[in-house]
Order: C-alpha cells, then structure tokens, then sequence
C-alpha cells in the first residue's frame, strides 16, 4: 500500500509524547497519575508505540474457531435431539458432558462425527469406557477433558487414589489421541489473577510431562476461562501459547501444530441481578477468546447460573458467537492482535511474570508437591480475596449488581437451581479450589432483603 500521505508527516518519539503529556499534566506527577498498577503487577501506561512491538511469532490457529454447544446427557435421546438441533443452528462443535456411564452410540446416532469437533468432559474416571468411545468415534477432531489433576485440585480427593488414578490415565494416553485436558479455567474461576494462571496452568501441565514423558505432549489440551479485562484477556491467551512452545522447547519438542485451547466464558463475574448485563459480559469475553487464538469457544448462557439449561438461552449464547463470526468481521481473525502495541507489550509482561512463577514452582519440588503443600491454594486465596475487597468497596464494578442496581429487580421467585457455592462437609487430601462468583455474598444478603419489599 503506497505511504505517499503518510509521507508529509515527521514521526514522533516515546520520548516527545511522554514530553507533551508532562506538559499537559501541569506539574502532577506522571507516574502516580497516569501508570495503572493491575492486581497481577503488570504496569499499563497512558501509550504504546511501537518501540513496544516485540516481533515474537506466536503459533496461532490456522482455522477459524470452532463455535461449540455444551450438552449434559442426562437423557441419550434428549441428548441427542439437541446436538443435531444445535449443528443445524450453525454450532460446528459438541461438549458432551456427564456424570455416570451412558449409551454413546445413541448419544452420537446421525452426527458426523469425522467433521465435528467433539468433546468429552467426564466426572468420573472409567479408562475402558473411553477407549470404547475412542474407538467408535476414530477420529482426530475427538477430545477426551481427562484431567485427574484438576479433579483432585477442585474436589480435594482423587478418583481413587493416586496410583490407580495414574494408572487409568495412563491407559487412556496409550490408546487414545487428544486425551489429556488442563484445566486452566479452575484457576481462573477460583480467582487467581492472569498471571497465576498461566503459571499454576503451564505447571499443571508440566506434572504430566515429567510423569508420562515428553512424547505426551501432543496428546496434551488446555481449557481456559476468560474474564472482563478485554485486553488481559486476549494477551493472557497469547501468552500462554508463548510459554508452552517454550516449555516444549526445553523438552527438545518441535510442535507440529498449535497447541489446542478450548475457552469459555467466566463464570466468577456473572451476576444474579440484572442477568441481561451477563449477555453484554459474556460478548466481550467470547470477542477476547477469538482476538487471543481460541479454537474452540463454548459460550455460556445469560441464565445460566440460577437456570435449567434452556433452548432460548442456549440459542442467544450461540448466536452471539455465530454474529462476531459471520456479522461483526471476526471471522478468521485469531490473527488480527498481531503487531498491535499494547496487546504485544501485555503478551510479553504477561509472559515472562508468569515464567517466573512457573520456576519457582518447579523449583519448590513442582506443582502437586506445592498443592499438597497449599501453597498454590493460599496464593490464590489471597488473590481472589483482594478481588472481593475491591468489589466490596465499588473499585471493581459489576454494573447492575454494586453499581446502579434495580431496587425492583427481585430473582428469589425465578431461581431454578442455587446459584451459590454449596459447603461440602467431606475429608479431603488437601484444600480444594473453590469455585465462586464474585458477588455471592452480596446476592445473598440481597434475597433475604427482598422479603421486606
């Protein structure tokens, strides 16, 4: 493209705009007022040009992403009904998830399964059952979210024990492609900030590497949540596709393609009331994991955590990705991020912050000996403790909740199922990693108020 206009113009330093902008502060101090401190310590300032690009080649997604419905079979048949229902309204993905056994062959009846990409998220651990299903399905676009680390990180106890949990996993890994998942979205849902989740996430997955060796790593998925920070987010996605080629890279790996991220929306700043905001938050969410290279997205419904899966919420949820993709020009736009300054410079702090915790992990004897230890569980703690002292405090908004509320807005009545975190009275092997919503505590006090309207 010819550059004749941009020709007449003399280029401007970082150090004439950093100039103007004290000029123009009248004597404040530029640090104190316009350098912003986030809660994971990254410093983000007032502009960016592009002495600030960094020219790392992240691998991205060749293909565009894949727009993914999730299913809870509780029924085959209404189970089924519902995945060929979602493909004709334009999902190109399946979630399948399930608590117990169940027939997959009628799970599965008139779905291509050789052209959808399909995933299976269990809450049991069964090595036979799956490789009957691998079987079956034989085909590379079949993802099996076997993660025996993040069960025993969010429930406390393994499956069965340590022993046969690796025992069964491993089985899976021999026989099975795709069979490994990470969940990365524990870490965010429980509150840690980005950075922590990248590193207790690469670490996660390290344990892996180092007990099944290094020809693993394909086999190797990640699942990951995204918040509201709109840029955070899609650097945070970007970065950890970084970290993990560098991981590789010490293992002497070459990766074939790039690595798998199945992202969803996050969970811990959606609100009760005034839930029609959710839509708005899980759209900003849904554009993050498109901009930072997600293959697959499964959106999450605006109704979702006080509601029983629904065909209305379930089809906005769907029709939000499908109207970024095909209305609002990102289609095939994982790699529309590259060269943008401010995004590069938050890839590259993020990055190497997180490389710094991943080190001291691995260092501390790695990541099930700190979990065992409790530590990654305080760190996270503290995080997401400070979180909910900004909300408190209305220095962390969620409009609609602390921040312009409808008096009139009364949800005790729609509730279908609880929204809140239920205490588990069990003995468990270590501290679990809770999952929570930021604004529980606060909803609660306000549906026992709504009595007195």
């Amino acid at each position: 493209m010819s550059t004749f206009l941009f020709d007449n113009f003399n280029g401007t330093s970082p150090a004439a705009w950093k100039q103007k902008i004290q000029v123009d502060l009248k004597g404040a101090d530029y640090n104190e007022t316009l350098l912003w401190k986030t809660n994971d310590g990254l410093t983000v300032r007032p502009f960016y040009t592009k002495e600030d690009r960094n020219h790392i080649k992240i691998n991205l997604p060749k293909e565009n992403f894949k727009t993914c419905q999730t299913i809870f079979i509780n029924d085959e048949e209404k189970a089924n009904l519902f995945a060929l229902d979602s493909l004709k309204r334009g999902a190109t993905a399946l979630q399948f998830v399930a608590k117990s056994k169940f027939d997959f062959k009628a799970v599965l009846k008139e779905i291509q399964y050789k052209k959808v990409f399909i995933y299976f998220k269990f809450n049991f651990l069964d090595d036979s059952f799956t490789k009957k299903i691998s079987e079956f399905v034989n085909s590379k676009i079949c993802y099996f979210q076997t993660d025996i680390l993040g069960n025993f990180s969010e429930s406390g106890n393994w499956f069965v024990n340590l022993k046969e949990d690796h025992k069964k996993l491993e089985s899976i890994v021999n026989s099975t492609e795709n069979s490994i998942s990470v969940s990365g979205d524990l870490y965010q849902n429980a509150g840690a900030n980005n950075i922590q989740q990248l590193a207790y996430t690469l670490a996660h997955a390290n344990e892996y590497l180092n007990h099944f060796g290094a020809s693993i790593a394909s086999k190797i998925h990640f699942q990951f949540s995204v918040g509201g920070n709109y840029f955070h987010e899609i650097a945070k996605l970007r970065a950890f596709r970084l970290l993990w080629s560098s991981l590789l890279n010490e293992y002497n790996i070459k990766e074939k393609e790039d690595v798998h991220l199945f992202v969803q929306p996050s969970l811990r700043n959606k609100t009760l009331y005034d839930y029609n905001v959710n839509m708005l938050r899980t759209t900003c969410e849904c554009m993050s994991a498109i901009l930072g290279g997600a293959n697959t997205i499964a959106n999450i419904s605006y109704n979702a955590i006080y509601a029983k899966q629904d065909e209305f919420g379930e089809r906005i949820a769907r029709n939000q990705l499908l109207i970024l993709q095909e209305e609002s020009g990102l289609k095939n736009a994982q790699n529309f991020a590259n060269g943008v300054y401010y995004i590069e410079s938050l890839t590259q702090q993020i990055a190497e912050k997180a490389l710094i915790i991943f080190k001291q992990i691995e260092k501390g004897g790695g990541f099930l000996k700190q979990l065992k230890e409790g530590n990654i569980q305080r760190k996270i703690k503290e995080s997401a403790v400070k979180e909910e002292k900004q909300f408190a405090k209305k220095e962390l908004i969620l409009l609609g909740t602390n921040l312009q509320a409808n008096k009139q807005d009364f949800m005790k009545s729609k509730l279908e199922i609880d929204p809140f975190l239920k205490q588990r009275n069990i003995k468990t092997l270590i501290a679990p990693l809770i999952r929570k919503r930021l604004s529980e505590n606060h909803e609660k006090q306000r549906l026992k108020n709504e009595s007195n309207f």
